[in-house]
């Protein structure tokens, strides 16, 4: 029997049915967690980052209209556009389902359920997500291996950090003694991210001089100062849709380091003598 794989997050006010689906779907996805409510699915999402949400549409016995459903599948995929969510309802209305797909549901189920039918839709779902992530691929598999993680505590806990965080568009801070590897780990991160397919652009940060810092890293527009024949692209215009590695930042001036600080919490760069 092939493994199984997929996280899938059941979130459905009816205890029963989430029992069901406790005995069901673990028989065909890696893992399955439920909720009785959207309460804390916010912070599910976060920590179990599921390949797809199976969604109730409502969670009031007194309202059927299915906008709450409707509401949070839209806030599911605002959040975490690559997870695929089908909606669960048991009122079979189309033109609440044509509603979820402009949401970007995946698809639609209506209870009473056939197994059958319910399995292939999430394991589609889950596919879909999967590629979406790059967890599937040939690629990935040749992404996991470029890093020996060992089998210690301490790694293990750094690869469940680098698993949580590569998929996301979080900045990140890696620390360390010299030698202990924050340029291969920073590899890691961007092999595992969605931006894989662009460049990764590494600069040693500590030994650029102070003079040429800001036209290095931000670029400058020609005439900007008496060398600048040409527009010159920085290094973070460089690394766009991929991943900028700075390293040795603590040796840049603090000055400097509030610059860059600016351009990192913004997301945004004006190359120098540029307006724009």
């Amino acid at each position: 029997m092939a493994s199984k794989k997929g996280k899938i997050l059941i979130v459905d006010d009816n205890a029963g049915i989430r029992q069901a689906l406790k005995i069901l779907l673990p028989l065909h996805f890696a893992e399955v967690e439920t909720l009785p409510s959207p309460v804390t699915l916010v912070s599910t999402l976060e920590r179990f980052r599921p390949d797809v949400v199976l969604l109730d549409m409502n969670f009031n016995t007194d309202i059927n209209t299915g906008n709450e459903g409707l509401y949070w599948a839209g806030e599911i995929k605002q959040m975490m556009p690559e997870v695929e969510v089908v909606l669960f309802t048991a009122y079979a209305d189309i033109a609440l389902a044509v509603e979820g797909m402009k949401r970007g549901a995946f698809d639609f189920i209506v209870k009473p359920w056939d197994n059958e039918k319910l399995v292939a839709t999430l394991t589609a779902a889950r596919d879909k997500a999967r590629k979406a992530m790059g967890r599937d691929s040939r690629k990935e598999e040749d992404k996991a291996a470029t890093m020996y993680w060992g089998s210690s505590r301490a790694m293990a806990v750094i690869q469940k950090t680098v698993d949580k965080i590569a998929p996301t568009d979080a900045t990140v801070l890696i620390t360390g003694e010299n030698g202990t590897g924050k340029d291969v780990l920073a590899r890691e991160i961007h092999a595992r991210s969605l931006r894989s397919e662009k460049p990764m652009v590494a600069v040693d940060a500590g030994a650029i001089t102070e003079t040429l810092f800001e036209s290095e890293l931000f670029g400058h527009v020609k005439g900007a100062f008496t060398d600048a024949h040409t527009d010159h692209v920085g290094k973070f215009e460089q690394a766009d849709g991929g991943t900028l590695f700075l390293d040795e930042i603590g040796n840049i001036p603090l000055h400097l380091q509030a610059k860059l600080l600016r351009v990192i919490q913004s997301r945004s760069v004006v190359r120098v003598g540029g307006s724009q």
